[in-house]
């Protein structure tokens, strides 16, 4: 684990090397459009993160999906997106896509860079199984509604915004829109029962591949671009209930709600226990709201996983 979490904070310190170095071109008064943290962020979630969404929704075996399991994961953590969403919608905010952005960081871990690699030492090839198979659904599900939620806030805040005009633009922006529509694709694809060709697969893949890492690289382009200057204590805050409330919340309904235990239970909770994802931060940027408190949030929630993981992993075979 402490391997993994050494290549992450790399990665992320090679974007902030390049940032800091001016390799990646610098924002001018002549032309502030070339912000590299904007052109970055807007290529990796129009195009990789896309890519990447659309084929693993297409490969996903939807008939060997193990259901139970997976509502025993996504029944809690949709009821605790609600929550802090309520919970931040509920305090004063500056913009409209504050309360969603800021849920997205509480409940949307680094499940592919740290997940995959853990779920697969933790839990071997029927673990890595079923954490894959949430990795898959976690996008239908959840950023599907986050967006929506940010959508309709949006639309809600415009001038004059009618009821009719607020469902319009909230159903239109949030499927229209460049992380939800490719799953929806990709399920409707994956359902037609046509494969994908060679060639088409393999572009998929290549784009796929780079994500992951152009997501970390992103952070470390963002943590040079806005400092240390966000909000530490809501980063903190964030961050605990990312290591903390949320796993401790999915324990509890997947084990006494649904009956589970051993390695199922252990991935579930584990899935929930990851820091918080290089989501958090492409949200921000696409909303233009809480982009050095998201950048904060990863790195805060990254550094303590080490202790929080460890307690998690502690506590799980004492419920068999």
């Amino acid at each position: 684990m402490l391997g993994k979490l050494a290549a992450i904070m790399a990665t992320v310190a090679l974007g902030w090397l390049a940032m800091r170095r001016g390799w990646l071109g610098r924002a001018t008064p002549e032309a502030p459009g070339n912000d590299p943290a904007r052109v970055l962020s807007q290529v990796v979630f129009v195009l990789f993160v896309p890519a990447l969404l659309f084929r693993t929704m297409v490969r996903q075996d939807l008939s060997a999906l193990p259901m139970h399991t997976l509502a025993a994961y996504f029944v809690p953590a949709t009821v605790f997106t609600l929550a802090v969403y309520a919970w931040q919608r509920w305090r004063p905010q500056t913009h409209a896509a504050v309360p969603a952005t800021r849920c997205v960081a509480a409940v949307y871990g680094n499940a592919v860079q740290l997940g995959i690699p853990l779920a697969a030492v933790l839990f071997g090839e029927s673990g890595l199984a079923l954490h894959i198979a949430l990795v898959s659904v976690h996008g239908l599900v959840l950023l599907t509604l986050l967006t929506v939620l940010v959508e309709s806030d949006l639309a809600r805040s415009s001038p004059g915004a009618t009821r009719t005009a607020t469902i319009k633009n909230t159903l239109r922006n949030a499927f229209i829109h460049p992380v939800v529509l490719p799953v929806l694709l990709g399920l409707l694809y994956n359902v037609s029962g046509l494969g994908l060709h060679p060639v088409v697969d393999q572009t998929l893949q290549g784009l796929a591949g780079a994500a992951v890492p152009l997501c970390l690289v992103l952070i470390g382009v963002s943590l040079a671009s806005y400092g240390l200057a966000g909000n530490f204590k809501a980063a903190l805050s964030v961050s605990l209930l990312k290591l903390l409330a949320l796993p401790a919340l999915v324990l509890v309904v997947a084990h006494w709600g649904f009956g589970l235990a051993g390695m199922p239970l252990g991935v579930l909770v584990m899935m929930a226990a990851m820091p918080v994802g290089s989501n958090a931060l492409i949200f921000a940027q696409r909303y233009g709201v809480l982009q050095a408190e998201a950048t904060l949030a990863i790195l805060v929630s990254t550094l303590l996983f080490v202790a929080s993981g460890a307690w998690w992993l502690a506590v799980l075979p004492c419920l068999g």
